[in-house]
């Protein structure tokens, strides 16, 4: 028996719990006993989850994926770095036409040396970074019009 005691409105009590069977607990109070009789423990409520799902690729009337590709503009543009590293080398000189796949500098990072592409065609107009030079994610390295 567990053995409680309680002060309600200044009485002091003195409440042992004993057996609980089924929904009957035998309870004693200041020496005398009761039967007390428990409500039945209401049912837990599951609520259902929905997952999101992305919503599909737009697609054209024939089926094709719609792809939006980027419009070279006469507007000038800028390299940066996709992660935080030192500059190995930049293989490129200011006002020199390059194509999008073209490498226009050597990042090494986590001990790795990752090719930098342009992203577009066009030529370099500034060169922004020295080799040796550390960089941190989205730092702009080379601007190309």
């Amino acid at each position: 028996m567990k053995e409680y005691k309680y002060k309600i409105n200044g009485n002091t009590y003195k409440v042992a719990v004993g057996d609980i069977e089924g929904n009957v607990a035998r309870v004693e109070v200041n020496g005398v006993g009761y039967n007390v009789e428990l409500e039945p423990a209401k049912a837990a409520t599951v609520k259902s989850v929905q997952s999101t799902r992305p919503a599909a690729a737009p697609r054209t009337a024939t089926g094709d994926k719609i792809i939006s590709k980027p419009s070279a503009t006469g507007t000038t543009a800028s390299v940066t770095a996709p992660l935080p590293g030192v500059v190995l080398s930049i293989p490129v000189n200011v006002g020199q036409a390059v194509k999008a796949a073209d490498t226009v500098l050597l990042l090494e990072a986590m001990k790795m040396e990752n090719a930098i592409h342009a992203g577009r065609d066009g030529v370099v107009k500034e060169i922004l970074v020295n080799a040796g030079d550390s960089v941190l994610e989205g730092a702009p390295l080379i601007t190309i019009e």
